[in-house]
This record gives structure tokens, sequence and C-alpha cells, in this order.
């Protein structure tokens, strides 16, 4: 079955100090799933990725993991992907994640998960692609970029149209639900809706 939409999800290899970083990753999984979505991310097992990658395949949704051969053993990717797919390098898994996802979102995550959404940010505001990129904004976790960016904003460095391609939000269903109907796509009703 052709999935209704494919969310790309940036997030920590980690869990992170606190068990509702994992809680809010299963909410964006299960969110996809239960929608019909797919899932698009780097295919790790461990941290939060394993966490959304399995709530995501729990809630009956596709999940695409996509993983340099170099990480392989670090991240000990999930075998059980719907599609994994093992690459040469970090530019080879990042142009494919961003061919196959209709929209991206953030959560909490470290210097790898800022490197990509910054990424995909720029490619957007320059034009590379119209897909709509969201940043989860999961217990304040990134207040304080939130805060530089907005000084960024007054220093002139960044502009408030860059800052609006950016949708930031701190619930994950209502963002997801955002992020996809702004990529011209309908999720399917809640499975329990069916």
């Amino acid at each position: 079955m052709t999935p209704a939409f494919s969310v790309c999800v940036y997030c920590g290899s980690r869990p992170g100090a606190s068990p509702e970083f994992a809680k809010t990753a299963q909410v964006v999984g299960t969110w996809i799933g239960q929608h019909g979505g797919q899932l698009v991310y780097g295919g790790g097992n461990s941290g939060l990725m394993g966490e959304v990658a399995r709530a995501t395949l729990k809630a009956g949704g596709r999940v695409v993991g996509i993983i340099p051969k170099a990480l392989l053993e670090k991240e000990w990717a999930l075998d059980d992907c719907t599609e994994l797919h093992v690459v040469e390098t970090m530019h080879e898994r990042k142009r494919m994640m961003a061919e196959r996802a209709d929209a991206f979102i953030a959560l909490p995550g470290g210097i790898g998960t800022f490197e990509e959404l910054f990424e995909v940010w720029t490619w957007r505001q320059l034009g590379y692609h119209d897909k709509p990129v969201g940043l989860l904004n999961a217990q304040g976790y990134y207040d304080g970029l939130l805060s530089f960016m907005d000084a960024t904003v007054k220093s002139e460095f960044l502009t408030d149209w860059q800052m609006q391609l950016l949708q930031i939000g701190t619930d994950p269903r209502a963002l997801l639900q955002r992020l996809v109907q702004d990529a011209g796509l309908t999720p399917a009703p809640h499975l329990s809706q069916i």
C-alpha cells in the first residue's frame, strides 16, 4: 500500500536526559503510523531514532531507514525497517532522505540533528525544495536556540521571512498535521476512526 505521506524525522541517536524525550518520539512515530504515513529517518536503532521508528512500525506505518556503512555498527541499524538502505556517505544519506520525504521535522538531538535541520531549512530558503520544515520544541529543548535565532533576526543576519519557513511547535500531533497539510497531502483518518 502506498503511504499517504512521508515525513523525514531528524532526532538524537541518544535518549537524552529526560524520559519525556522518548515519549515525544513515540508520539511522533505513532501519529505517522496511525495516519497511513511513512517515516524516513537515519536508520538507527538507538536513542530517539529507535523510539520513533519502532513506534511507527507498531502503529502500522512504513519505515525507511538510510544509514551510511560507517555508522552501521555505531548506531546498530534497525533491522525491522520496511526498507533499510546502506549508503556510502553522509551526503548520500541526506540526499536520499530529502528525496524520499514530503516534509521534515526535527526533534531533540545533537549536532547531527542541528546540521540536518539547518541544511534542509537552508535548501528551502534557496528554493532547492518547497517542502515544509518543522522544529518540535519538546519540553522546551530548543528554547535557547530559538532565543538565539530571535537575536539573529534583530541583528539582521536572518530575516522574518526565513524564520517563517521554519514551522515551530510544541504539540507533536498538531505540528505533524500542519506539516503534512502544508505539503499538500491529507493524512489518512486515525485508525480508531476507520
